[in-house]
């Protein structure tokens, strides 16, 4: 995952206007700030209530309801697990409770490394193959524990990308 763009005002501000005319606005509008930035930072709160004439706390709510977004910056690689019932059914809480346990992190949490960003998800749409995660932008099926241990090995000893 790479969301290299630091944020600022501006940057923020460019986002918001580009998308603030669109019917239903605020969803398109936090979609973008996360895509760019990797969160959505809290100054971009009163900067989209004012452009779209609504409450801080009308923002902060929608931010808050959705589990997909984020307020703080996330590690170098984001790891969803599904904990929608057909994951469940076939292992996903004990999947879940060793990859806290092997992250030393919760959900919503971060890696001391700043590596890991460990996040549920409600379904990838890849019920067949339950227990199912994501790793960035990266769907995978059938995660056992140990193929979670090496999928982490992997992550953690694959080089960081250079963006020229």
């Amino acid at each position: 995952m790479n969301h290299s763009q630091e944020w600022a005002p501006q940057a923020i501000q460019a986002e918001v206007d580009a998308l603030k005319h669109k019917p239903g606005a605020l969803l398109p509008i936090l979609h973008a700030l996360q895509d760019r930035f990797g969160f959505i930072p809290e100054a971009a709160v009163p900067i989209i209530a004012e452009a779209l004439n609504q409450t801080r706390a009308e923002v902060h709510g929608v931010i808050s309801f959705y589990h997909h977004f984020r307020t703080t910056p996330p590690g170098r690689h984001v790891v969803q697990i599904c904990r929608a019932e057909a994951c469940q059914a076939v292992g996903a809480r004990q999947l879940e409770a060793h990859a806290k346990t092997r992250l030393g992190v919760d959900y919503h949490q971060t890696t001391g490394d700043r590596e890991i960003t460990l996040e549920a998800v409600y379904c990838l749409g890849n019920c067949a193959c339950g227990p199912s995660i994501r790793v960035d932008d990266s769907v995978r099926g059938r995660v056992t524990p140990e193929a979670f241990d090496a999928l982490l090995d992997e992550l953690q000893t694959r080089p960081l990308e250079i963006i020229a």
